[in-house]
């Protein structure tokens, strides 16, 4: 295995999870999201790519340790309506069930949105007869790749959205990030930008927050340019004048990775999921051991 910088400063033990399922630009497994349970296993939400957006697909995997997983369910995808998927974020309800919001491309066009898949087990979530599209965008906004949060005791949700501006023709590569909040995880408020990239700087072209770190902060994908689509690096953002905007703080990115999940573990360590480009622009998904302190 090839000695790439791992996601985060400290992060050891760097593993492939997924490699893609073929090689070459295109060919991709990624865009990760994670649930630890209490018996000590994961369970995954991942998106892979065979050679061109028409091709990819979402999954469902199962893991005893974080690292070794066996893939239990794949989604078809145009039993929604979608001509491509992406990052979708998985979420344990209280009660036992499960929910994903993924990302939806609509046919022939640039336009993404993110619809609500639910069931009583992630691998019923590939049957779920009804998505709902609970961030729909409109003409001038692609939403996709969402980083959902759910308090069990307060009840409360909030959502990281990222948003492609479609306004431009040639354009539509351009991200920020909104937040929207809700009581039941359906109906949301308003998404309002909370993480734009900053003109002149490694993250020009945009900012996607893909997880939050145990110190508070959040981590997102960045770039400079149209050229670098798909060739994200990972930056670090705390906490802005006024809340919930968030600022970044770094000036060059921490690591190459792209969609980064944050796991945290019981013993304080966290287990880190992620993309990684490799040389030949192939994308596999790895995941690293973040020890304690």
């Amino acid at each position: 295995m090839s000695h790439l910088p791992p996601p985060l400063p400290g992060a050891t033990a760097v593993e492939t999870v997924f490699a893609a399922p073929g090689r070459g630009p295109q060919w991709w497994a990624g865009a990760p999201s994670v649930v630890h349970l209490d018996d000590g296993s994961f369970v995954m939400a991942y998106r892979s790519r065979a050679g061109s957006g028409a091709d990819d697909a979402l999954h469902i995997a199962r893991s005893r340790d974080g690292v070794a997983f066996e893939v239990t369910a794949t989604f078809d995808k145009h039993r929604y309506g979608a001509a491509m998927v992406e990052r979708g974020a998985l979420v344990l309800l209280p009660d036992g069930r499960w929910r994903l919001y993924s990302s939806f491309a609509t046919p022939d066009s640039l336009h993404w949105w993110v619809g609500l898949l639910e069931a009583h087990t992630p691998e019923a979530l590939a049957e779920a007869s009804t998505q709902l599209p609970v961030f729909p965008g409109d003409a001038n906004t692609g939403v996709k790749d969402p980083v959902i949060h759910h308090d069990p005791v307060t009840g409360q949700w909030r959502a990281w959205l990222c948003h492609h501006l479609l306004d431009i023709p040639g354009e539509e590569d351009r991200m920020q990030t909104a937040f929207a909040t809700s009581v039941d995880g359906i109906h949301w408020s308003a998404p309002e930008i909370v993480l734009r990239g900053r003109p002149g700087r490694w993250d020009a072209r945009g900012a996607r927050l893909t997880a939050f770190l145990p110190d508070g902060r959040a981590t997102y994908d960045g770039r400079a340019s149209q050229a670098e689509n798909w060739f994200e690096q990972t930056g670090i953002a705390g906490p802005g004048t006024a809340p919930p905007i968030l600022t970044a703080t770094n000036d060059a990115p921490v690591s190459t990775a792209r969609y980064l999940d944050v796991v945290p573990l019981p013993d304080g360590s966290c287990r880190l999921f992620y993309e990684q480009v490799l040389p030949d622009e192939t994308h596999e998904l790895r995941t690293a051991l973040l020890p304690a302190g």
